[in-house]
């Protein structure tokens, strides 16, 4: 079962991408009215709101654009930070919306943070179990106990879905404030205003889906466990 629920959600996950990698492909091929660069765009948003502490970098690779709190740096792929488009303009500014998120506390991105060492340790722990519980189930049977390996899965479960459903407000805040932020600057006419909007659309659904891919598979093995009770 959890095979199926596993390849149900990345065949959505697949779709999903693969949509946006098509939204942003078609929007990169619109010049930009204001003839703004990703990385022009990303400088004047953080100096709007007074963040000079920021560095933007170009980052290798496509769709890899994010923000690092730690190194206090946008880092842009090179599509979007050479790029003249609505979808470079959009990129640049989310990601400088989770570098004010960060300059003004924002709760939830805090939240995030600190649970990500918690999710990378989780990460290792359930990848060790699942190994545990296949050569055990060849060779060892004893290896490990099939109960005490559930409640840890059930415990990795619970901090991956915690950290999916946090970082839900995160990009949904990000993109609202990018998108006000491009329209008030006039970075954007109407039109390309519309594809950004559009663009960051399609990339928030796939932390939708990740976060709602988590979940059922946590109440998958929570039921797995009731239900050998």
């Amino acid at each position: 079962m959890v095979i199926l629920i596993g390849l149900f959600f990345m065949a959505l996950s697949f779709i999903v991408s693969s949509k946006l990698k098509r939204k942003f492909k078609k929007y990169s091929q619109t010049p930009l009215s204001s003839n703004l660069s990703g990385r022009e765009v990303a400088e004047r948003m953080l100096a709007d709101n007074r963040i000079y502490d920021v560095s933007v970098v170009c980052h290798q690779g496509s769709l890899t654009d994010h923000y690092n709190p730690a190194t206090k740096t946008v880092h842009l792929s090179e599509s979007v930070y050479y790029g003249r488009n609505a979808a470079s303009a959009a990129v640049a500014a989310h990601e400088c919306g989770h570098a004010v998120q960060h300059a003004s506390a924002y709760r939830p991105l805090e939240m995030r943070s600190a649970l990500v060492p918690i999710q990378n340790a989780s990460a290792r722990i359930i990848n060790f179990i699942f190994m545990a519980m296949l050569f055990g189930a060849i060779m060892l049977p004893n290896l490990i106990n099939f109960d005490l390996a559930l409640m840890i899965i059930i415990g990795c479960y619970t901090v991956f879905t915690l950290f999916a459903f946090i970082t839900l407000p995160v990009e949904f805040d990000a993109s609202k404030r990018a998108l006000q932020w491009i329209n008030e600057r006039g970075v954007t006419s109407s039109s390309e205003h519309y594809m950004a909007k559009d663009a960051l659309k399609w990339a928030a659904l796939t932390y939708v889906v990740a976060a709602v891919g988590s979940l059922v598979t946590l109440l998958y093995y929570i039921s797995v466990f009731l239900g050998r009770d």
